[in-house]
């Protein structure tokens, strides 16, 4: 339903009466003259299950700004191997410097978009129950996890032994917080294996060597697999991890009707302050070496996202319409807002909530129950309103004529840009 833009490697048929070979008589399967160097950002529109994103990248400029990156790196490898080589040594790895003490309000706008446009089919495929499994930690909880990197240990082992136990891989969303004691926890959306763990690698192996949580189903089993990774030193700590270590809450799970209701449940936390601290990093871990890397992530699934390069016309059109119908929506947001008393200059504070901006610039994504729906009505539209296609780029002779001889926009008057021009002489909007 978009019209797509013609690309700079098109198919491109010379112009009769042109000699062969010669760029400035080839013409596009579209009919337009070729453009012979064309570059600067070319619209981007992404469609997904939950999300419809625009973008403007300039594709030419990021691979230029790459190769001279990659050359200054490989003279500063050069310079410092001979260095090292001459005045140091073998050199040891070096520390970290970084600090990490909270989840950043990117990492959140970029799990948003992702859970949005990842594709559920496989996970859905397995006709299995969907609840959210937590996974906390025991009350001394620095013994087992001084640092994050500790915790991705323990969901490494942990995948491994589900796979083991059920037979297939873990499919889902997991997402890392942290309680009020300071201790962290895993949150994993995913599927509820049936039957007993063990029961398929007994029946097809031919040598069975049981393995720790053999026999039990999948609640029982998660108690007692999850207390084994850990392995709390202590045996009253570990019995009572054992105990209450786990939960598997099928209410949770329910509510994942969607991409988006999806998206949002895992976010919520972000919109939410009374929650806040579940997001922020306990200050045995805001050192450097021992923070917790990644907040969140996914196994199994991929993305469905599909682009397609648009008129920037449209483009801007599409923008605009989309942060109209995010306005309509009425979504807000949480702020801290300052007051001062003028008589005795106290500050204090208070939250207070906003409306939330989206596509700003023409740019961004949103959140939606159905991408491909709002898509279409969004084609249709882009269709009805009265707009023409960008221009071609005025030539350098043209560029240099003087102002006066410049069409001017109908509306504001000013000098009319043939690549933002609409229908009767006027700018896009004017």
């Amino acid at each position: 339903m978009w019209t797509r833009r013609e690309s700079w490697g098109g198919a491109v048929t010379p112009v009769p009466g042109a000699e062969p070979g010669e760029e400035t008589g080839l013409l596009p399967a579209t009919g337009r003259r070729r453009r012979v160097g064309e570059e600067g950002p070319r619209p981007l529109l992404s469609v997904a299950p939950g999300a419809l994103a625009i973008a403007w990248p300039d594709v030419a400029r990021a691979e230029r700004t790459a190769e001279r990156m990659q050359e200054t790196d490989r003279k500063r490898a050069s310079d410092l191997g001979r260095y090292l080589a001459e005045y140091v040594g073998d050199p040891a790895e070096p520390e970290p410097t970084r600090v990490i003490a909270e989840w950043s309000a990117k990492s959140r706008s970029r799990m948003t978009r992702k859970l949005a446009e990842l594709d559920y089919g496989p996970l859905l495929r397995l006709g299995l129950k969907l609840p959210m499994t937590t996974l906390t930690y025991p009350g001394d909880w620095l013994t087992v996890a001084p640092t994050g990197r500790a915790v991705k240990e323990h969901m490494k082992v942990w995948r491994k032994r589900f796979e083991r136990a059920w037979g297939f891989p873990p499919l889902g969303i997991w997402k890392l917080e942290f309680q009020r004691r300071g201790a962290p926890h895993i949150h994993f959306w995913g599927p509820e294996p049936e039957g007993t763990a063990g029961e398929l690698r007994r029946l097809t192996q031919r040598r069975y060597r049981p393995a720790v949580g053999d026999g039990l189903r999948y609640r029982e089993w998660l108690s007692v697999v999850w207390a084994d990774i850990v392995n709390h030193p202590d045996p009253e700590q570990k019995r009572r991890h054992q105990l209450a270590g786990t939960a598997v809450d099928f209410r949770e799970g329910e509510r994942m009707r969607d991409p988006r209701r999806l998206a949002v449940y895992f976010t919520k936390h972000g919109s939410y302050g009374a929650k806040e601290y579940q997001n922020q990093v306990p200050p045995e871990w805001a050192e450097p070496g021992k923070g917790p890397g990644r907040f969140w992530g996914y196994w199994g699934l991929e993305s469905a996202a599909v682009g397609v390069e648009i008129d920037p016309a449209a483009a801007v059109w599409a923008a605009r319409l989309l942060r109209r119908y995010a306005h309509a929506q009425g979504t807000t947001r949480q702020v801290t807002v300052q007051r001062v008393d003028t008589r005795t200059g106290t500050i204090r504070y208070r939250k207070s909530r906003v409306r939330a901006e989206r596509m700003k610039g023409g740019r961004g994504f949103l959140c939606v129950n159905d991408g491909p729906a709002l898509a279409s009505q969004l084609a249709r539209a882009v269709d009805r309103l009265d707009w023409t296609p960008v221009a071609p780029l005025p030539d350098p002779a043209e560029r240099s004529r003087p102002e006066s001889m410049h069409p001017t926009c109908e509306s504001c008057g000013h000098r009319l840009d043939p690549r933002l021009a609409a229908a009767g002489g006027r700018h896009i909007g004017c």
